[in-house]
């Protein structure tokens, strides 16, 4: 609900990217996808620029260094997929769960995620400052909180801000089931579901709006530029080097 006499906000100027962490190459139906397709729709009908992959598509070479093939890769996808991560303000990981914790896929990403972490951005900040995560977990066992839990740590860590209630999932019966968009599973109608994953969606498109209008996390006790070069932004020892 907007204040009277006040135009209501607009997103049309935001970019969001989903990585879809499934361990299916496509053409192959994958479960987090449907959930993806709920969340996208809503920014889509606000005007939102919506990109996505999936990570196992991608020949991603593992290791911590943005550029693998300098350190020994033969290919590494992740050059290019990086500059779609930071064309988008909004991030989004999704994956499944695969025995109570998330799918190697996903941990791939955000090893990756983190090899770019020290990068800088032009204030001197690390390069993820002033962008919004989130996650989505699918799977038929147990976990969503735990693998939700992960994720998010993991790109706060990393320099993202976290919205409220900035994850949702699904799962089935414990044990062996139906997953999310199998026939007779409930997932899509799922009223807990669809809440969680429109408030998660929501949150992240007010978060980002606020973040695009102020010009991102203000630079002032963060510069790792201007730590390094001997600012201590009121630390209490001025004589700590």
């Amino acid at each position: 609900m907007t204040t009277p006499g006040t135009a209501a906000p607009r997103y049309d100027d935001l970019r969001a990217l989903f990585v879809n962490c499934t361990l299916k190459p496509s053409p192959e139906r994958s479960h987090t996808q449907g959930l993806i397709d709920v969340s996208s729709a809503i920014m889509r009908a606000q005007g939102v620029t919506v990109d996505q992959f999936r990570a196992v598509d991608h020949d991603i070479a593992p290791g911590v260094y943005p550029d693998m093939t300098e350190h020994g890769a033969a290919t590494d996808a992740w050059p290019a997929l990086y500059e779609r991560v930071m064309a988008a303000d909004i991030l989004v990981l999704a994956g499944p769960i695969w025995l109570g914790d998330n799918s190697s896929v996903l941990k791939r990403v955000v090893e990756r995620l983190y090899a770019c972490s020290g990068l800088l951005n032009e204030k001197g900040q690390y390069a993820y400052y002033g962008r919004t995560g989130g996650c989505l977990i699918t799977g038929n066992e147990d976990g969503v909180k735990h693998c939700a839990m992960n994720v998010l740590y993991s790109l706060q860590h990393l320099g993202y801000t976290i919205p409220p209630q900035a994850d949702a999932g699904w799962i089935g019966p414990a044990g062996p089931g139906p997953s999310y968009l199998d026939p007779g599973s409930g997932g899509p109608e799922n009223d807990f579901t669809n809440r969680n994953t429109t408030f998660m969606t929501w949150n992240l498109l007010h978060l980002a709006r606020l973040l695009k209008d102020a010009g991102g996390i203000p630079a002032h006790g963060n510069q790792r530029a201007a730590w390094d070069a001997g600012s201590r932004f009121d630390f209490p020892n001025p004589e700590y080097r």
